[in-house]
């Protein structure tokens, strides 16, 4: 007898959630920086054990947006968690309640789905009463399903939270194959790729305000293992490609050295990256330009 569940990850910007989601899954499918709003789109990660499915959409970070782009992010949080079976709901362990999580909680009761509460980087607390009362904060705000303290970064606690979704499941048949890891197509997780290492080198708001599009991505018919992979990065400003690219081209070797490992690992074949950049100014306020990158 199978059974399963769509799952939607939501919380505010940079608690965790695809390093939740990729610890969960046992690989990489989401990217992960220390910067908010890393994730842009709705990502789905399908975890398979024995006869459970249960299906993740991770989300981005809820937030009040200032761009249109923004406004993007914050709708697929809205159509990732309508009609699910559960949510998860990622938040840290200390300090207040912020506003937009009290917002994302009024938007979670009207949906009337289950929700299991993960206080997440409990491995940063020293003082662990500060778990406890983030708990008390919360519980006196929404009748959660349970409450999980986690580590994603340490993997504490992660196959509890997977038990307790697991509880959420229905009998249904599994909505896709046993081996599947996510829908992303390859394309799109190689452009994460690229766009993670830029999140990682480059500081401030430069690496907000690039898209990355993958214009050629083929494996070579010459038995080789090798595959080509051509990528655009579209910064905002002509001062934000002068950063990307660095003296003497040095900051977009770097960015495609690091980002060509990871593809490596990722689709197990030898990678020949080729990046460039262009300056496509104030596209996230433009709707045309934000459809052409796959971001709404």
């Amino acid at each position: 007898m199978t059974k399963t569940a769509f799952v939607a990850i939501v919380g505010c910007p940079n608690v965790g959630k695809s390093s939740l989601l990729n610890r969960m899954l046992g690989q990489k499918v989401a990217i992960v920086t220390q910067k908010p709003q890393t994730t842009r789109t709705r990502i789905m990660g399908v975890l398979t054990e024995g006869e459970t499915q249960l299906v993740f959409t991770d989300t981005p970070g809820y937030h009040r947006p200032k761009t249109k782009l923004g406004e993007k992010m914050i709708k697929a949080v809205g159509d990732g968690i309508t009609g699910v079976d559960a949510c998860l709901f990622v938040t840290e362990p200390e300090g207040d309640i912020r506003e937009t999580e009290l917002e994302l909680l009024k938007r979670l009761k009207a949906e009337k789905a289950p929700v299991v509460l993960a206080i997440n980087k409990i491995d940063t607390v020293k003082q662990k009463e500060a778990i406890m009362g983030k708990i008390v904060k919360f519980t006196n705000e929404f009748d959660f399903e349970a409450v999980v303290p986690v580590s994603a970064l340490k993997n504490e606690n992660v196959n509890l939270i997977i038990d307790e979704l697991k509880k959420l499941t229905y009998e249904s048949v599994h909505f896709f194959p046993d081996d599947t890891l996510t829908d992303q197509p390859e394309r799109v997780l190689a452009g994460e790729i690229i766009r993670e290492k830029m999140l990682l080198l480059l500081d401030k708001e430069v690496p907000h305000g690039v898209a990355v599009s993958i214009e050629k991505m083929r494996e070579r018919s010459d038995g080789s293992n090798i595959m080509d992979v051509e990528a655009t990065i579209y910064c905002e400003r002509e001062s934000h490609k002068g950063i990307i690219i660095g003296k003497k081209g040095e900051m977009l070797k770097k960015i495609s050295s690091r980002a060509r490992v990871d593809m490596e690992n990722f689709f197990q074949c030898k990678i020949n990256l080729q990046c460039w950049v262009k300056v496509k100014e104030g596209w996230r306020n433009r709707e045309g330009l934000i459809h052409n990158f796959g971001l709404d």
